[in-house]
This record gives structure tokens, C-alpha cells and sequence, in this order.
């Protein structure tokens, strides 16, 4: 009797499989061939972006290769034009090589005596969906602040300090730096001590900012 149980119940859960299947096969075979499609179109996409990012690199290691190879760079009409070429460059390009681009060209566009372009570019770096690395994005931060540190913004340029003032960063010791400068500017001597005492003691700081901030400490107290 177990036996005949047995049979019944196998004849039975295979009955129900072969009705789900043909109840659901065309369902299963659809879902199966959107799985497919979709690995398909993600490796498309893949070799895509990949396919940018190579033309991207040629595009820029010959761009620059080709600006160091002319004599325009030794005006500032030079450093202008070559500023606005990679300008130009950066807004066709990934975001990786558009953010070096755009520090090349704002270096050039300072060099070159427009300082407003300049601090475009370093907006543009330092702007959310950039897609600029962290480190970049700071350093634009920084080198936006530095400029302003001598204009009428220095309000600005501190706001800017400060958001790089923090344990870990990696321009934090020149964040710290820049912002004592413009403390002793503003006559704000113990701060500004304060500042270059972190700067000196702090591993991460360089050996030149740590004897700067050294001299200064000495300055300061006369």
C-alpha cells in the first residue's frame, strides 16, 4: 500500500510540473531572454564607457603633448588660448579627464592674468556631480580659496578653507596654512598660532610648510 501511495503521489507532482510548465513556460522563456538582453546590453555599455574613456586619454595626452610643444605658452595670450583649448576639451569629455583638463586650464588661465576663468574652472571641479575624485575636488577648493585670499574675498576664501580643515584630508596642512595667513591679516595673532601650531606638529605636513609654520610661530611672538 505505501508503494501505491507512493506512485500516486509522484504521478500527481508531476502532473502539477507539467501543467506549470505549460502554463508558464512562455512566461519563464520571456524572463529568460530579458535576463539575456539585459547582460547583453550592460557589456555593450561596458565596452562603451571603455571605448570613451580610451579616446578620452588619447584626446587629452595628445592635447597636452601638443600645447607643450608650442611657443604659445610664452605669453599670456598663449596661456589664454591654450587655457581655452582644454576648456573646450573638458566639456565633451568623462568626468576624469574633464576635472584634469580643467586644473591645467585654470592653472594657465591664472598664469595668463584672467582669474575669473580661472576660478570657473575650479567651481566647475568643485561642483556636486562633477564626478571629480574627492582629492580633486579638493584641491580646486583649495587653489579657488588661494586666489581669493588677496581680493576682497576673503570672506569667501575662508568659507572654502574650512570645509578642508578636517582630520584626514590631505590639504588640510595648507587649509591650515592659508587660513593663519589670513588670521594674521586680520590681526587675529592668537588664532593664527593656534593654526600653525597644528600645522607644525602635525606628521602629515610637509617639511617645508612645518619650517614655515615654524618661522611664523617665531614672527608672531617676536
Amino acid at each position: 500500500m505505501p508503494d501505491i501511495f507512493d506512485e500516486v503521489a509522484e504521478d500527481l507532482r508531476a502532473e502539477r510540473t507539467r501543467q506549470f510548465l505549460v502554463r508558464y513556460a512562455g512566461a519563464m522563456a520571456g524572463a529568460a531572454l530579458v535576463v539575456l538582453v539585459a547582460i547583453g546590453g550592460w557589456k555593450a555599455w561596458q565596452w562603451h564607457r571603455h571605448l570613451l574613456d580610451v579616446r578620452a586619454a588619447e584626446g587629452y595626452t595628445a592635447l597636452i603633448a601638443e600645447i607643450g610643444q608650442q611657443a604659445g605658452g610664452a605669453t599670456k595670450a598663449g596661456d589664454l588660448a591654450d587655457a581655452k583649448r582644454l576648456a573646450g576639451y573638458a566639456a565633451s569629455a568623462p568626468a576624469g579627464y574633464a576635472n584634469l583638463a580643467r586644473l591645467r586650464a585654470a592653472a594657465l588661465y591664472e598664469q595668463g592674468g584672467d582669474g575669473k576663468a580661472a576660478q570657473r574652472q575650479w567651481a566647475a571641479i568643485a561642483a556636486p556631480g562633477s564626478g571629480a575624485l574627492p582629492t580633486i575636488r579638493d584641491l580646486a577648493i583649495l587653489l579657488g580659496a588661494q586666489h581669493e585670499m588677496d581680493g576682497k574675498n576673503a570672506a569667501a576664501a575662508r568659507a572654502g578653507l574650512q570645509t578642508l580643515n578636517r582630520p584626514g584630508n590631505p590639504w588640510q596642512p595648507l587649509a591650515q596654512l592659508d587660513l593663519a595667513l589670513l588670521d594674521i591679516h586680520a590681526g587675529k595673532t592668537a588664532s593664527a598660532g593656534a593654526l600653525l601650531a597644528e600645522v607644525s606638529a602635525n606628521p602629515a605636513s610637509a617639511p617645508n610648510l612645518r619650517n614655515l609654520a615654524q618661522g611664523l610661530i617665531a614672527k608672531l611672538k617676536g
